[in-house]
């Protein structure tokens, strides 16, 4: 059973994006980059009101994501990517991304800010820094 809805190209669309934002994060990395399209894709709050679609939140604008502009990103997916794909697809998800709408990777040796862009902190993996909004604005993703 799927957890949202999806084509076959938005999952490729999300392999690939997962790969552009965190191949040097290793597999559980790119799967919190997943986790954080599929909050964005269920969650109708903030700058998130109008987008349902996984090609809608990637290609999202302002807002988006940068790995799709990537050379990463232009390639088909591996076999192992889509894979992972699945995985959030199907509502599986990853600390400390689990209710995350955005991450981002600070410069390196810095430390994350404890609130990005008036989001809270809720942790970090390798180099990248994720984000959730109040449990009361985005009863979606709690």
């Amino acid at each position: 059973m799927s957890f949202i809805k999806y084509t076959s190209s938005e999952k490729d669309l999300l392999a690939r994006l997962m790969r552009a934002e965190a191949i040097g994060e290793g597999d559980l990395g790119m799967l919190m980059v997943g986790n954080v399209v599929v909050n964005r894709a269920i969650a109708d709050c903030l700058t998130f009101n109008d987008v349902r679609t996984i090609s809608e939140v990637i290609y999202q604008s302002p807002g988006g994501f940068s790995g799709k502009d990537s050379p990463l990103f232009f390639s088909s997916p591996t076999t192992s990517e889509r894979r992972l794909a699945d995985i959030v697809l199907q509502g599986k998800y990853f600390y400390p991304a689990t209710h995350a709408l955005w991450f981002y990777a600070p410069k390196n040796g810095e430390q994350c800010s404890q609130t990005w862009w008036d989001q809270k902190l809720s942790g970090r993996y390798k180099s990248h820094c994720f984000y959730i909004p109040d449990p009361n604005v985005c009863r979606q993703i709690r």
